[in-house]
């Protein structure tokens, strides 16, 4: 199980024309993802992704770089089924035996965004490979599926208050129980959210959960108004009222409502949630596995959520990589009760993977196969894959 080669490959597919839209982060034309591939001595492998972006599109030339060049040459020769040790080793870089000699941290500078984001990818593709090393799912490595299956929510919602409930009930015919739009400074107005959310829940009707999320770009104000405007549409959740450098804000926003808050997709390591959590900011965490320091962080905030009592709900918005690594946290996590998954234009889901990603019902079954149970279609890897001159 030496590591002999670790790669990444910026992968950009166009989305398309009907199935684009437009939202806060404008008309999104293109999906990219980061595609990292880590081979043990003997030729196995495994897969991950490492985001640039929280949303769809994002230029993914700086993560191939950090991983290519950075921590390459660091992972080279080491022993692939010591996922921990790694992370630790790429986390706390040269002090990396003090850290371990001692027990806590003794972080290298870039301990958020870019190093984060690869180490993300890196290690979700350490658990594909010790999966799939044992020919078993990640999800009974990380102590085995607390469900049979759990239901799935559709994630979309762009359509204006003429037309969401439309959109939405679209979903709905699908078989999701639970539907997410989008709100927030796309809508020019905070009424105009108002009045989006409040036709989406008189058109879908009572018994659909119904969530909201405006990219942290409210203000705290206009949170708040937003709020009072929609108490009353009982609301499963509100995403990411204000941006994720207003963490203060966030748990003022909560403190006013009612209405369930979530956060966490933007957030890098285990000590962002806990800042959140420690001024109450949230009811539902929400990490992303392409950004959070992987699979391994994800466990541990998910420990985080069981611990304070608090709904784990990962943020599944990316890749097929990054979804099913979402997908197998959530299955191992006693705190996590629904899936997100994307309604947008998404190639990154399915023509990336060879295999078919399906919810059945508005419920995803368990992973059965080994590792993260999807592999790369390297005809599209091929196609997609961006030039970058370092």
């Amino acid at each position: 199980m030496k590591i002999s080669n670790v790669e990444a490959f910026w992968l950009r597919c166009p989305i398309p024309r009907e199935k684009q839209h437009t939202s806060d982060y404008g008309l999104l034309t293109d999906f990219d993802m980061t595609l990292v591939v880590v081979t043990t001595e003997d030729g196995l492998q495994g897969f991950g992704e490492a985001k640039a972006a929280v949303g769809s599109s994002g230029v993914c030339s700086s993560i191939v770089g950090c991983i290519e060049n950075e921590l390459r040459p660091l992972l080279i020769g080491k022993d692939a089924s010591q996922i921990s040790r790694l992370w630790e080793h790429v986390y706390n870089g040269t002090r990396d035996h003090y850290a371990l000699s001692r027990g806590r941290k003794f972080p290298v500078l870039g301990r958020r965004g870019l190093l984060i984001s690869a180490l993300s990818g890196i290690d979700t593709a350490l658990w594909d490979l010790k999966g799939k090393a044992l020919d078993t799912p990640v999800v009974n490595l990380l102590g085995g599926a607390c469900r049979e299956r759990m239901p799935a929510y559709a994630s979309g919602g762009w359509a204006d208050a003429s037309r969401i409930g439309e959109q939405l009930n679209g979903y709905i015919s699908k078989g999701f129980g639970g539907v997410k739009m989008r709100v927030g400074v796309m809508d020019g107005t905070v009424q105009n959210s108002i009045d989006r959310v409040r036709a989406a829940r008189e058109a879908i009707g009572p018994d659909i959960k119904l969530m909201a999320d405006a990219h942290g770009t409210f203000s705290v104000p206009e949170a708040k108004k937003f709020c009072r405007g929609v108490e009353d549409c009982d609301l499963y959740w509100f995403e990411e009222p204000c941006g994720p450098d207003n963490r203060h804000g966030t748990a003022e926003v909560r403190a006013s409502t009612s209405i369930p808050i979530a956060a966490g997709e933007s957030e890098y390591t285990a000590f962002d949630i806990r800042d959140l959590i420690e001024v109450r900011a949230l009811d539902v965490v929400q990490p992303d596995s392409a950004i959070i320091g992987g699979i391994t962080e994800s466990m541990r905030v998910a420990q985080l959520a069981h611990t304070y009592q608090l709904e784990l709900a990962p943020h599944c918005w990316g890749s097929a990589f990054s979804f099913m690594a979402g997908v197998h946290v959530a299955f191992a996590a006693p705190a996590a009760t629904i899936i997100e998954f994307s309604l947008g234009g998404n190639p990154m889901m399915y023509e990336l993977v060879n295999e078919r990603i399906t919810v059945e019902n508005g419920q995803l079954i368990a992973p059965t196969g080994p590792g993260l149970g999807v592999t790369p279609n390297w005809a599209f890897v091929e196609e997609y894959t961006q030039k970058i001159a370092f």
